[in-house]
């Protein structure tokens, strides 16, 4: 099967190198997210998987956690995610991930979260995804690390730290320091365990996938 990956940020394609042709970049956006997903299923891709970081709804997950969920609640529907994928993923690891449409950035809307829905994390990539392919009968499935635990607020600038093709705004950032210079070592706090995020995907991608493209 000709598998595509579908990412919000730029630096969680580059973990992809080699592994596949087709990689999509959404910019963190269930919107861009979309338009990936139908991009790489007309250039042939046979199956998609969500890829990237998450923010932790559970508490008991820390950063770095791996994600690969069961199925994808997005609003109303839910989405089962298809079992020979999740076996080359190497796992189930949770039952549940939430698709959003807008960053959980506080302690307190990630337990609102937790509580209503009782999923394990949320991203703003994979229910877009699972629509997308649902909607062309192709198979789906999720790969994922927590970046952002459910235990910790996230800095301002984290939240605006993209541009539409998912690469660090350096001067957005910039400025929101400079605004509130107290946040920086939360970011700094965030950069290091998204790194850890990072690490673990790699880790997974080198173990389950070829490195043919």
């Amino acid at each position: 099967m000709t598998i595509g990956f579908v990412t919000g940020l730029a630096a969680e394609a580059r973990l992809l190198a080699g592994v596949s042709r087709f990689v999509g970049i959404g910019g963190g956006t269930p919107e861009g997210a979309a338009t990936e997903a139908e991009r790489l299923i007309g250039l042939g891709a046979a199956g998609l998987i969500s890829f990237g970081l998450a923010g932790g709804l559970d508490p008991a997950l820390p950063p770095g956690f791996l994600l690969v969920p069961q199925r994808i609640v997005e609003q109303d529907s839910t989405y089962e995610c298809d079992p020979r994928l999740i076996e080359k993923i190497g796992g189930v690891t949770v039952g549940l991930l939430l698709g959003g449409d807008a960053v959980a950035a506080t302690i307190a809307a990630k337990a609102a979260l937790f509580g209503g829905t009782g999923a394990s994390a949320i991203d703003l990539e994979s229910g877009a995804i699972a629509r997308v392919a649902r909607a062309h009968g192709v198979p789906f499935a999720v790969l994922r690390a927590v970046a952002d635990p459910a235990w910790r607020d996230l800095p301002a600038a984290a939240i605006i730290a993209l541009d539409h093709a998912g690469r660090i705004a350096i001067g957005r950032i910039a400025l929101s320091i400079a605004r509130q210079p107290g946040q920086l070592p939360a970011l700094m706090t965030l950069a290091r365990d998204a790194a850890k995020a990072r690490s673990t995907l790699l880790e997974r991608v080198r173990v389950r996938f070829s490195t043919s493209p």
